[in-house]
């Protein structure tokens, strides 16, 4: 797999980005509120900052989803057996996920406030 032509590596991470898309119904909520997000922040007038920051958070829950359906996904392929170590990891990084989750929405909650003047 190493030293792939530059295209072919980019097929591997589309075909991987699909492939969470098609089984993981909580990778196409997120990527929906990330699709949504650009409208969002053009209604609320935002300076670039709060996009980038805005835009940054949303790509983090993504790949946060990513590493975590990957490392479920070769967990259960390796042991598929409940394990209470194997517990824990997939734990650790559903946790990750929602950490970030969490992230994002003070991030949105802040980004709305500073729309509306509240916070400057």
């Amino acid at each position: 797999m190493k030293n792939r032509p530059m295209r072919q590596r980019f097929g591997f991470a589309w075909e991987g980005i699909a492939a969470t898309w098609r089984n993981e119904r909580s990778f196409r909520t997120q990527t929906i509120f990330a699709l949504a997000l650009p409208v969002a922040l053009l209604l609320l007038r935002v300076s670039a900052l709060w996009w980038a920051l805005c835009l940054t958070i949303a790509f983090m829950v993504l790949a946060a989803e990513l590493f975590n359906t990957a490392l479920e996904s070769l967990i259960d392929h390796l042991h598929p057996e409940i394990h209470p170590a194997i517990k824990r990891a997939k734990d650790s990084a559903a946790g990750a996920v929602l950490l970030l989750s969490i992230c994002a929405a003070i991030i949105g909650l802040l980004t709305v406030l500073v729309a509306l003047g509240v916070l400057t």
